[in-house]
């Protein structure tokens, strides 16, 4: 058995998608739905049983959990880097997280969970995920703080060799589409393309970087899973890994292979970005690979063109765009 928490959200769902691929769907999802399209996710795969988050972290708490689980992957979180609300943050990011932690630990129950790139904060420091760096992170925001508080408990408590915990870059792909202003870019594009035959992109305020220059790690959700998928199969795997391709690429590239993917000429537009989104703005990630690699994963990521395109031709344009 295999408990997918957030298995109802992004990542969560196409790692089900995944495992269904695979001939697995004695799967237990926790997720709250609530009242957003989140629903639609789960339409096309096979599980054993939902279960509410909170129903599911009571019986954590009491340690009666009514299922014989051999890995749990913790995927559940407030996935929105512009939340303000710092306790609630600290409640689903770091509290919750933990307490699913320990629970697997005192059961011998393999833990594999989401932390996020957005602990690097401005990239001071770099992207190394090396635990020397981790340990010295300081996110400029509240969702990222709410990251590197776990993962510096992980480390803290020597649990790094017990516990495989993935920062995931900037995330793409299908099952998105309940995310709202967190959905990524590309969807975003596709909606404003279909609509307007443009696309509009923030300017740079960074001389170093010209508009639409600004550069992120982007990385494909099918690709993720394949990692999230490899590490299940690979217990005695454990630390604090990156997942991004290696290779940061432009804003700008990014909606030319959409537009190509639409098989339309490029037609960017230049805004000004919102007061205040200029200090907490990221202008280059890029997931230094190494620590991965160095353990054996041998997924091969698809380059940003035809994860582009698999994305948009065979998703988007799809009237049943789920996986």
């Amino acid at each position: 058995m295999i408990i997918v928490t957030g298995g109802a959200g992004f990542i969560g769902s196409a790692l089900i998608w995944k495992l269904n691929q695979e001939g697995i769907d004695d799967i237990v999802i926790v997720d709250h739905l609530g009242t957003s399209d989140k629903w639609k996710n789960l339409v096309n795969l096979r599980y054993a049983d939902y279960i509410h988050k909170d129903a599911f972290i009571q019986m954590v708490l009491n340690n009666h959990v009514p299922f014989d689980a051999t890995a749990v992957v913790h995927m559940g979180a407030c996935s929105s880097t512009t939340e303000r609300d710092a306790d609630y943050l600290w409640r689903n990011n770091y509290l919750y997280t933990r307490h699913v932690a320990e629970w697997t630990h005192h059961n011998g129950i393999r833990f594999i969970y989401a932390s996020s790139a957005a602990t690097y904060g401005d990239g001071a420091l770099g992207f190394c995920d090396d635990d020397a760096t981790s340990l010295a992170l300081k996110p400029i925001n509240m969702y990222g703080y709410s990251k590197q508080v776990f993962d510096l408990w992980v480390l803290n408590r020597c649990l790094d060799n017990q516990m495989a915990g993935i920062k995931f870059f900037n995330v793409f792909g299908p099952n998105e589409y309940h995310k709202g202003d967190m959905r990524s870019v590309v969807h975003k594009a596709f909606g404003q393309i279909r609509a307007e035959g443009k696309v509009r992109l923030f300017k740079s305020s960074r001389p170093e970087y010209p508009d639409g220059g600004q550069m992120r790690d982007f990385v494909y959700v099918k690709d993720c899973v394949e990692v999230l998928w490899w590490l299940i199969r690979h217990p005695e795997v454990n630390g604090l890994f990156n997942l991004g391709t290696g290779r940061a690429r432009t804003w700008n590239d990014l909606m030319r292979a959409v537009f190509a993917s639409m098989a339309l000429e490029p037609y960017i537009e230049y805004i000004a970005m919102p007061p205040g989104l200029d200090e907490q703005y990221q202008y280059f990630t890029e997931a230094k690979m190494e620590k991965l690699q160095a353990v054996g994963c041998p997924v091969d990521f698809q380059s940003l063109e035809a994860s582009v395109k698999d994305y948009v031709v065979n998703h988007l344009m799809n009237k049943d765009p789920y996986l």
